[in-house]
């Protein structure tokens, strides 16, 4: 897998509707093996094997991280910001984040004091972003509203083949959807296989939807993070046992197909990959949900990455369960075909 781009992802930032520059970066990537990439009018970013293929796969993983939008100015010159996505606003307290302005990055520090971090439940409109503006005015001028607010933190090494970072959900899962398709197109494989980096998904799933809609897949694969259990704080009892470096996960429920998963798992034993089932009765809350019930119905299966402290701006997880991941979606996508039959019964 090309590590040096997953680490340019990583780097990159894009809270869910402020997408664009680096759905720009995924565009130039999949351009380099893609047969054709579509830059969709919803934001998503389709990159395609085999467009002439009636037999359709669809692969997605959203590449929208949460953060804060930035809402208003006030006359000391200082910003406010509402809510992207699941956030906790006592962990912005104290922190440095960086702003894009669509046209540039503006760098702030989120402001604190006793009294807030004494305060027993915290809202985002308690954050304030000092970027050193004096006035009003000047805060305009260097920071629009709409602009996207994130962590200022970059990707780290950590032993073990494990890395940190913010945004590793779902930025892991739009690379790995990438790489798969790469090597889908190394393999050979004759099916069309749409690799779409999609948007929205922290915000309700629209890129999930849109993806589903468009294309009318014969099937789709999601790739979405899941709670590690093997960290502090982890629970056996909530998905079962999830471990980093333990392999894929395969989503067992509702949106799990049971078909699919009997594939995936025909695929990791050829490549000698270790699997490991999460536990979903209901909705996963990934684009899944979205895709399952998009036009008339299509079959769907979940592949999760583990990862420890989601939505944290210190996200963990092990590379080797990323490079797994990609092989083992791009070994499906060349083991079904037009013929497979996905009745469960």
């Amino acid at each position: 897998m090309d590590q040096e781009f997953f680490y340019r992802l990583l780097s990159c930032q894009g809270v869910s509707g402020r997408e664009t520059n680096i759905q720009k970066t995924a565009a130039a990537y999949m351009e380099g093996f893609a047969d054709e990439v579509r830059r969709e009018v919803n934001g998503n970013v389709t990159g395609i094997l085999n467009p002439d293929s009636s037999f359709k796969i669809l692969l997605a993983g959203h590449i929208d991280e949460i953060g804060l939008m930035v809402t208003d100015h006030t006359e000391e010159g200082f910003l406010r910001a509402a809510r992207v996505g699941g956030i906790t606003p006592r962990m912005y307290l104290g922190q440095k984040v960086r702003i894009d302005t669509g046209k540039d990055l503006v760098y702030g520090a989120v402001a604190s004091s006793g009294e807030l971090q004494k305060k027993e439940e915290l809202s985002d409109t308690d954050l304030v972003i000092d970027i050193g503006a004096g006035n009003r005015e000047a805060a305009r001028r260097h920071v629009p509203v709409g602009s996207g607010v994130v962590f200022d933190t970059d990707w780290r090494p950590l032993l073990g083949e494990c890395i940190t970072s913010r945004a590793l959900d779902d930025r892991s899962g739009a690379f790995i959807v990438m790489e798969a398709l790469r090597r889908a197109k190394e393999k050979k494989c004759r099916n069309g296989v749409y690799a779409v980096t999609t948007v929205g998904e922290e915000t309700g799933f629209s890129g999930g939807a849109w993806a589903g809609a468009g294309i009318r897949p014969n099937m789709a694969v999601a790739v979405d993070v899941t709670f590690a259990s093997d960290g502090p704080g982890g629970d056996d009892g909530v998905r079962g046992r999830v471990a980093l470096g333990g392999g894929p996960g395969i989503c067992v429920g509702i949106m799990g197909h049971p078909v699919m998963n009997r594939i995936l798992e025909q695929a990791a034993g050829r490549l000698d990959i270790r699997t490991q089932p999460v536990i979903t009765p209901g909705r996963t809350f990934t684009d899944t949900d979205a895709i399952h019930i998009s036009g008339h119905g299509v079959p769907a299966a979940l592949v999760n990455l583990p990862l420890r402290y989601m939505h944290t701006p210190a996200e963990v997880c092990s590379l080797k369960d990323v490079r797994d991941c990609i092989e083992l979606i791009s070994e499906f996508v060349c083991m079904v075909d037009g013929q497979t039959d996905l009745r469960p019964c």
